[in-house]
């Protein structure tokens, strides 16, 4: 899997990838309605190479975690974004099986989730997210929505309604919000995502 995304990014141009967004809006909505404090930890899953850290940080947030399964991906952001490299940890793992060093106020994942098509790959990423994310804390997940693609960069996905990503997370979770997104991706087609905050109680 890490070759794969490896790969994907050592070879192909940031609007090249259907999924880069040059402005996250939704992401950024939902973050700010978490009313976090700015120096409460974030961890932002399968960060690839997304822009969103470039907003958190320009609004002041300064303890952001940025983990994906491709050190190509992450490379870029650190040549991108060097001059703020203090305050971005870089973590080069595989979320299915990462065990979090440390507790986050909030986990944002957009488009890691539906890539899990295995129940113990998915069983790994709740395993992590139950052991990263503190009680009280916020989970923003975006995933297809149900009648989405059925496939992204080659690879199967899941596609979920917010009631699936309820019953996927079980009654300690408490669902804050939802809304549906058509990405439009920069070749020009469009994806319906499901965009879900969900509180830990």
């Amino acid at each position: 899997m890490r070759a794969h995304w490896d790969k994907v990014y050592a070879e192909k141009a940031e609007d090249e990838l259907s999924w880069t967004q040059r402005a996250p809006a939704m992401s950024l909505r939902m973050i700010h309605r978490c009313q976090l404090g700015q120096d409460d930890p974030i961890v932002d899953v399968g960060a690839g190479t997304s822009r969103l850290i470039d907003d958190l940080l320009g609004v002041g947030y300064r303890d952001v975690s940025l983990l994906d399964i491709s050190a190509n991906a992450l490379d870029r952001v650190q040549d991108r974004r060097d001059d703020r490299s203090d305050l971005i940890e870089r973590i080069v793992a595989n979320v299915t099986t990462w065990e979090p060093g440390r507790s986050y106020k909030l986990w944002h994942d957009r488009a890691v989730l539906h890539f899990l098509t295995e129940p113990e790959r998915r069983q790994g990423y709740l395993d992590a997210l139950h052991a990263g994310l503190e009680r009280g804390g916020q989970f923003i997940v975006a995933t297809f929505a149900l009648g989405g693609p059925e496939k992204c960069s080659g690879l199967p996905v899941v596609r979920y309604g917010a009631d699936d990503l309820a019953a996927l997370l079980g009654e300690a979770w408490m669902l804050q919000e939802v809304e549906r997104e058509d990405h439009m991706t920069p070749g020009g087609r469009v994806q319906p995502f499901t965009w879900c905050r969900f509180r830990r109680d």
